[in-house]
Formats: C-alpha cells, structure tokens, sequence
C-alpha cells in the first residue's frame, strides 16, 4: 500500500498498534488478576474498536494520499508549462493552505516570467529602434567620408560636409547620452541629491540654455511665475526634464510662434506649464508621445529619436511627479507637470 510507504505514517500504525496491544494485555491481565478468569467479550469488543480505528486512519490518510498525489500531478503538470494549473484549496485545513501558498508562488512566478518576457521584448525592439536609429547618420557620415576623400572637392564642400558630418555625430550622441539616461533610471542607480531649489532659477537656465537658438530661429521663450517658488528635487535631472520638454516645443513651432514657461504654487502641488502655439500633436499620437523612438506620421520633425519626451516622462515619475499634454493640432500644445507638496500629519 502506497500510504504505508510513508514512513511517519508507518511508524504511526505501528504506534497505534502497539498501543491497542497494551492496553489490551494489560486490562486481561487486570481482570486475570483480580478475577481469576479472560473475557471473551472484551477481547471481541477491543478487537472491533481497534479495528474500526485503525480503518478510520487508513482511509483518512489514503484520501489525504490521494489529494496529494493530484496536487503533485498538477505541479508537474505546471512544471511541464501548463501556467494556468492551480490546487484546489477551497477547503479548511493545514493542508488546503499549503495548497494556498503554493497557488501564490505560481501566480508570483508568472509575473515574474511575464516581466520578464516583456523585458526581453522590450530590449529586442530597443535595439532594433537602435539600429534603426543609427543607420540614417552612420550612412550620412559615410556619404560625406566619401565625397571628402574626392581630391577634386573644394574647399568650401569641405568646410560643408564637415559641418554635416559634426552634426550627425552630435546626433548619434544625443541618443547614447539620452539612452544612457533612461537606462540608469529604469535600473534604479540613479541617486537624485534632492534639495529645495528656486523653480524661477531653474527655468532661468532653461531659458538661457535655449535662447541663442530662439534667436536664431526667430522664436521667442517667455518666463512667467513667482520668484519665491521652491521645488524639492535635483537639480540637474529637473532642468533635463524641463529642457526636454521645451526642446520638443522648439521643434514643433515656426518663426514668430513662443515657447511659454510658467509655474506656480497652487494648496497641494507645484505646478510647472510649457507651453507652445506651434503645430500641435495630431490625436492619433497623443497616446504614444512618450513612448521610446516613436515617431509620429504627421510630424515634420525628421532629426527627433524619440527620447527626449520618454526621458522627461521618467525623471518627473522619479520626483513622485505626474505629466500631462493637452494639444489641438494649429494651436499648440500644452504640457503640465505636477509634483505633490508633502504634507505634516
């Protein structure tokens, strides 16, 4: 029998046994003692009640047995790849909240293999946006290596192509520098040195940071908001949030048009507006704008890569920050930043 083969259960019908044999030598013995004489009733009726005992623990624990052989069955049946698997434990008892706990661990599992999947998803599609995005100025670079080592090229298609050349390399930077960033954020080993810091400063240097290409573009950049507003946050990965938001701004507006800052102390938040009246953001993609190297059909931006807004996005979510973009294509677009000010219990 295979509930026999378990050796606590043995030992314990071997323990009940032993003891039913006891007690039943010793009440004949007490009864040969005192009475000179054995008891054929006594001994039928320990007979029975052993017996019936030792019936009730072996199909107590064959059922047990059973239980246990479906849930190890099902186990299997998870460890072979079957996800949707799970113990039944519908049931009160010890054994019903092992099963419990076993139906966790599996659910906990899946998650982690769904992560996990998705992550692997996520760094197969990142590096084939990588490529992608590499191949246009690596391609350009190699155009222009080729028509410089032309020895009949003027010098004035030098002095172009090695402007051309600069600016795709610039390029090709701005996206390891960008995703750099964004992978030391998702990781986790980024340690923000948080202070309070005086929000008109910080846009200040947004301003100045953008204002000769303003000017060259015919742009305008126009601060508004109190002077006694204080952030607590980094500094630096603040103003990259804020820079790369305006930068998008930049980009998406003509000669003429203005890029608006403004900010504000309102009872629970701090409050940080960009705002633009350039071309605004098409309604197919304002679900999609803050996802890595999306590129938009209708944009006329063609030297974006996509992570300038993604990278925003998650510095502010590292202040404990919120985002939102309001847009109406011909009007502008309007982006708002909220971080929550703490509050004493």
């Amino acid at each position: 029998m295979k509930i026999l083969a378990n050796k606590d259960i043995r030992n314990l019908f071997i323990s009940l046994l032993a003891i039913w044999t006891a007690v039943l030598i010793l009440t004949e013995g007490l009864l040969w003692f005192y009475c000179r004489h054995f008891s054929m009733i006594l001994l039928v009726v320990f007979l029975l009640t052993g017996m019936a005992a030792w019936l009730v623990c072996f199909f107590y624990f064959r059922k047990q047995h059973a239980v246990m052989e479906q849930a190890v069955s099902q186990i299997n049946a998870y460890l072979d790849g079957d996800r949707s698997v799970r113990l039944e434990c519908d049931q009160e008892g010890e054994l019903y909240r092992l099963f419990h706990s076993v139906n966790s661990l599996a659910a906990v599992l899946d998650a982690h293999a769904d992560k996990e999947q998705q992550e692997k998803e996520f760094l197969k599609n990142t590096i084939s946006d990588i490529s992608h995005q590499l191949k246009t100025p690596l391609a350009a670079l190699n155009i222009y290596n080729g028509l410089l080592q032309d020895e009949d090229v003027e010098a004035a298609s030098v002095k172009e192509f090695a402007d051309l050349s600069e600016q795709e390399i610039d390029r090709m930077e701005m996206l390891v520098q960008n995703l750099l960033k964004i992978t030391k954020l998702d990781a986790g080993s980024v340690i923000f040195e948080k202070q309070m810091e005086n929000v008109a400063d910080m846009m200040q240097d947004v301003e100045l940071h953008f204002a000769y290409r303003a000017r060259q573009e015919g742009k305008e950049i126009i601060l508004s908001g109190k002077e006694d507003v204080f952030l607590f946050c980094d500094r630096d990965w603040m103003t990259e949030a804020v820079s790369n938001i305006a930068k998008n701004a930049l980009d998406h507006t003509k000669k003429g048009d203005t890029v608006r800052i403004e900010w504000r102390r309102l009872p629970s938040v701090i409050q940080i507006e960009i705002k633009d009246n350039g071309c605004g953001i098409h309604p197919e993609d304002l679900p999609h704008i803050f996802k890595r190297f999306y590129r938009s059909r209708f944009s006329a931006d063609t030297q974006g890569i996509g992570l300038g807004l993604p990278l925003a996005k998650a510095i502010i979510e590292a202040h404990d920050g919120l985002i939102e973009v309001d847009s109406e294509p011909g009007k502008g677009t309007v982006f708002t930043l909220d971080f929550f000010i703490p509050t004493k219990l």
